[in-house]
């Protein structure tokens, strides 16, 4: 059962935040423009794309959860494009792949144990893993204003039994979880980036308070978005905090 329901359509329109940091881990990953490399969680594709232009001579292999954002990718890349629905808890390829990359996507997995496991097993040794997600300390402030609204009513009723569905983890154990799961090598460092989106009241009813917005009845979202940016005043700054994850098979 996913954690939410993306919408791949308005994901890709305004995700140019995300696009951007995503870039910066691209950066990071070392290729001859030969390699066979797995998107892990490519969403819209936006990414995706950036990284198919850096492979002349190799392929991408683009695994998303969401049927919606799949479709979105598919839409970006065209027909041509490697694009396949799955659960990177599951993750079967059928061959090895020389790297591995991720943006925005493992804070949403609750089991990073098993999700660094079936990574290793998808690499062939001596491949990277070079990765980023949501850390600790990652919309702390943002949260903690969007759950000042969630206590009030008519919303509190809907949160009683409710459980945010974000796995932020620290540096520290997620290079002891790499390494248990078989990497050779691992190294993992938090950073502070905090932006402010163009659309901040779609980005953040799309993205960042998508699942406190999926959990309201239709008739509250709009109100409800209404009070949050209230709550934030302006401008609307997201804390991110993001943990970056360079590791080897």
């Amino acid at each position: 059962m996913p954690v939410r329901e993306w919408d791949g359509t308005s994901y890709d329109r305004i995700s140019g935040t995300m696009e951007a940091l995503g870039r910066e881990v691209l950066e990071r990953v070392q290729l001859d423009g030969d390699e066979v490399v797995l998107d892990a969680g490519c969403g819209s594709g936006r990414i995706t794309a950036a990284l198919i232009e850096r492979l002349p001579r190799g392929r991408v292999i683009a695994v998303d959860g969401s049927h919606s954002m799949a479709a979105a990718a598919r839409r970006r890349l065209g027909p041509q494009a490697d694009v396949r629905v799955g659960d990177l808890l599951e993750l079967e390829l059928g061959e090895p792949v020389d790297a591995i990359l991720s943006t925005a996507t493992f804070h949403w997995i609750a089991d990073h144990d098993l999700l660094f496991q079936r990574l290793r097993r998808a690499l062939r040794p001596g491949g990277r893993l070079v990765a980023q997600c949501g850390g600790e300390g990652n919309i702390d402030v943002l949260r903690g204003r969007a759950g000042a609204v969630l206590a009030r009513e008519p919303y509190a009723e809907h949160f009683a039994a409710w459980r945010a569905p974000w796995n932020y983890a620290g540096a520290g154990e997620t290079e002891k979880r790499l390494l248990e799961a078989g990497f050779a090598s691992a190294s993992c460092w938090l950073q502070p980036a905090p932006r402010r989106p163009e659309e901040p009241r779609e980005f953040l009813s799309t993205i960042v308070l998508g699942p406190h917005v999926q959990q309201l009845p239709p008739d509250l979202r709009e109100r409800f978005m209404d009070d949050v940016l209230v709550e934030l005043g302006e401008p609307v700054v997201v804390d991110y905090v993001r943990l970056n994850i360079d590791a080897t098979a």
